[in-house]
């Protein structure tokens, strides 16, 4: 491990930290059922900076590259994370009470005018988070032959760039549901989200088609 790497994994328990610390001791029984009723939106906002981690621990894991350009980039994506913790888990806890009908005087607030405008928070998290990311990717692919890369590692960095530019693209066009359409759009604007999945699922399918074809080669060759 890097001093780049540790230094990350210290600010990302430092942002899940700030998840825990958020949250008062209970000091009666009826504060204690409160903070279980926090739990779940905790639950989500823990294993979207778990997922992010991840992201972020694939890639060193597979390029060695600590020069000042991806220190830079990584400094903007650790930056993303610590600024977008309490956004994230207000809108989590703000969806999940709305949802499940448990609205109380602990649920965030927010008028209906206000409802885009936070769409358009999240989404610039969002693709701040994964412009990072494709920019880390980009790097790697532009460096690829001092990293020696194989056809197979040529072939993921590609999939992991096209994957980026999804998710990239779907935080844009959320965002731009929310400015054109205005409060009355945020809800169309955040379902937007849900269309990561069936596109996220034929790419990868094409693509594990095309890359086992690329394996028999290799083993052939």
């Amino acid at each position: 491990m890097s001093r780049l790497e540790a230094f990350s994994d210290a600010v990302f328990a430092f942002a899940l930290t700030l998840l825990v610390v958020s949250l008062e001791v209970p000091r009666s029984y009826d504060e204690l059922l409160q903070a279980l009723h926090n739990f779940l939106a905790f639950a989500i906002t823990f294993a979207a900076l778990v997922w992010i981690w991840y992201q972020h621990y694939v890639f060193f894991h597979r390029y060695s590259l600590n020069d000042g350009v991806m220190v830079t980039l990584n400094a903007a994506l650790l930056f993303v994370v610590l600024l977008y913790v309490y956004p994230l888990k207000f809108l989590c806890q703000y969806l999940v009470d709305h949802t499940l009908g448990i609205a109380n005087s602990a649920t965030p607030t927010i008028e209906p005018s206000q409802t885009a405008s936070l769409v358009i928070v999240y989404g610039l998290g969002y693709f701040a988070v994964f412009v990072a990311f494709l920019l880390m990717y980009l790097y790697a692919y532009r460096r690829r032959r001092e990293l020696q890369l194989t056809r197979l590692e040529l072939f993921d960095t590609r999939y992991e760039i096209q994957v980026n530019l999804i998710n990239v693209g779907t935080a844009l066009l959320s965002v731009m549901v929310a400015i054109v359409g205005g409060a009355s759009a945020a809800l169309a604007a955040g379902l937007v989200y849900f269309l990561l999945g069936p596109i996220r699922a034929v790419h990868g399918m094409l693509s594990g088609r095309r890359r086992r074809r690329l394996e028999r080669t290799t083993v052939t060759a």
